[in-house]
């Protein structure tokens, strides 16, 4: 017999025995980690601790429920009234004061702040999108635990739209060999399996480093011998990046193809990505009628 023909049975007897304990009327998920996560009610109190959560709950209308963010929150301006908890690090005083009903991080960042807070018997959800359809998820998921599933089928439904909008612009176009900068001093990139990779290829890119993995230092010598056909900046540094010597010669640098993008549109898994995928695909492909 399979081992999967012998286990089935026994999984699905142990998830009846589970979903009969939880009251009718709760709210339950699996989060990033696995771990199932039970609400008698949508959270009225929640704690952010990543800026593309915040995003994610304002979106979908939840802003008044928001009773800390962390110390990275930037948008939208309604952050600026919330106490910071932190982030990678956690002031668990200060969170034990805003008698949170929920706090939701983000597991490769987080991982360890949220097993400590989750033994200390907050209620906690680890989230994680290294894509577009695992930020979709995360819009659902938050949206069921704040009472807001409606606002979150919608926001899907838009961001797929767009997302739709730009493949069928680029249908037929040869993808473009891209170099990330995340940062130069020294350089540091987004390599495979990061959520900018994901965007970078629906935006019609290939990533000269998606054999790397996260978010690796690269030398400047391994660069231009990868000689990307763009560059594409997260945040400011393009002037300067032209300026330098090695990269005279790179295809991109002769083409003209070197550009700066929000870096919280191209990193934060939120309702802005579609805004990220929208100008890598304007800036790796100009001759599109966008």
């Amino acid at each position: 017999m399979a081992v999967g023909a012998a286990v089935g049975p026994v999984v699905l007897a142990c998830a009846a025995l589970l979903a009969a304990s939880v009251p009718a009327a709760a709210l339950q998920v699996l989060d990033a980690t696995g771990t199932r996560v039970v609400l008698p009610r949508p959270a009225v109190r929640v704690v952010s601790l990543a800026p593309s959560v915040t995003e994610v709950l304002w979106a979908l209308g939840a802003g008044p429920q928001v009773v800390g963010v962390s110390s990275a929150d930037d948008y939208p301006p309604g952050v600026r009234t919330r106490p910071r908890v932190g982030g990678v690090r956690v002031d668990e005083e200060r969170l034990a004061s805003l008698r949170p009903d929920l706090v939701v991080g983000v597991q490769s960042l987080q991982g360890p702040v949220l097993a400590r807070l989750r033994a200390l018997g907050y209620r906690v959800v680890a989230l994680e999108a290294n894509s577009l359809e695992e930020a979709y998820h995360s819009v659902v998921v938050l949206g069921e635990l704040t009472g807001r599933g409606k606002a979150a089928q919608q926001l899907v439904e838009s961001m797929r739209r767009e997302e739709a909008a730009v493949a069928s612009r680029l249908q037929g176009r040869r993808r473009v060999r891209v170099f990330v900068q995340v940062w130069d001093q020294p350089f540091i990139t987004a390599g495979g399996g990061t959520f900018t990779d994901d965007l970078v290829r629906r935006a019609g890119g290939q990533n000269v480093f998606a054999d790397r993995r996260g978010w690796p230092q690269v030398s400047e010598e391994e660069v231009v011998a990868r000689d990307p056909q763009c560059v594409v900046v997260l945040g400011k540094g393009a002037d300067r990046l032209r300026r330098r010597a090695a990269w005279q010669h790179t295809t991109a640098l002769q083409r003209g193809c070197v550009g700066e993008v929000d870096p919280s549109w191209a990193v934060r898994p939120g309702p802005r990505a579609v805004l990220g995928l929208r100008a890598l695909a304007r800036l790796l492909h100009p001759g599109v009628a966008w």
